[in-house]
């Protein structure tokens, strides 16, 4: 096959799912305990992370990290899971024991945010052997310091600034892996990808968005139906016997 066309099969009920941008696809990727991670989808959200494509789950969210919280998106998700452990409200001795069991979870990484300590990320490297990820949101940071700390993955969130805030690493630290936002559009994916971000975040939309989408066609698909199709006439009435 000269087009190297690659055979897709779906099940009929799963065949509507979320699927990531395809250009994402042209990222090198990152092996992470064996395991090769070219998307990363940003989202808590077991429904999304269910239905979606994507290679692993980025669960970092706005509250302080709950173990119960981790072990539900972790139970759930089919794909690995990196798990934020804190760095801002949340710091310490706390997140040390938070990416502990964030590891006994089943967790292939730890995210820490940006205002977490380099003492701090020495202590969790102390009690755990999964990667941990390094939020990364401008050029103030210091990136000896954070891999010395025992960071193993920089994850780079600069908004727009993000793509040149990659090619600005990759120029200084050629082999250090990296996840970083696409934006919004293909070609700002394609832009960070060709920057040097080993791996693109990719944030969903929400599930609102989605079903909003989803009614709206099945208001226009039930425009001028008087009655449901014969098949399912005739299940509606089994149920209606149970």
């Amino acid at each position: 096959m000269g087009d190297k066309e690659i055979p897709r099969i779906s099940g009929t009920l799963r065949a509507k799912s979320l699927q990531i941008p395809e250009v994402i696809w042209q990222a090198k990727g990152i092996v992470v305990m064996g395991r090769r991670m070219k998307s990363v989808l940003f989202s808590t959200d077991i429904a999304i992370i269910r239905n979606c494509n994507a290679d692993a789950v980025l669960a970092v969210y706005p509250f302080t990290p709950q173990q119960i919280i981790s072990q539900s998106i972790i139970n759930a998700s089919s794909i690995p899971v990196l798990v934020g452990v804190g760095g801002g409200m949340t710091n310490g001795f706390r997140s040390a024991l938070i990416a502990k069991d964030a590891e006994a979870q089943g967790a292939f990484g730890v995210v820490v945010n940006a205002p977490m300590s380099n003492e701090n990320i020495a202590l969790i490297r102390k009690v755990i052997d999964i990667p941990i990820i390094a939020t990364v949101i401008n050029d103030n940071v210091d990136i000896d310091a954070r891999l010395e700390a025992g960071v193993s993955i920089l994850n780079v969130s600069a908004a727009s600034k993000t793509s040149q805030l990659v090619r600005d690493i990759r120029a200084e630290y050629p082999k250090v892996p990296i996840i970083a936002t696409g934006g919004p559009t293909d070609e700002t994916i394609l832009e960070t990808i060709r920057a040097g971000a080993n791996t693109i975040s990719y944030t969903p939309p929400s599930t609102a968005e989605i079903f909003g989408d989803v009614m709206d066609s099945y208001r226009e698909a039930s425009e001028g139906v008087e009655s449901p199709p014969e098949e399912d006439q005739q299940l509606i009435n089994m149920l209606e016997l149970l």
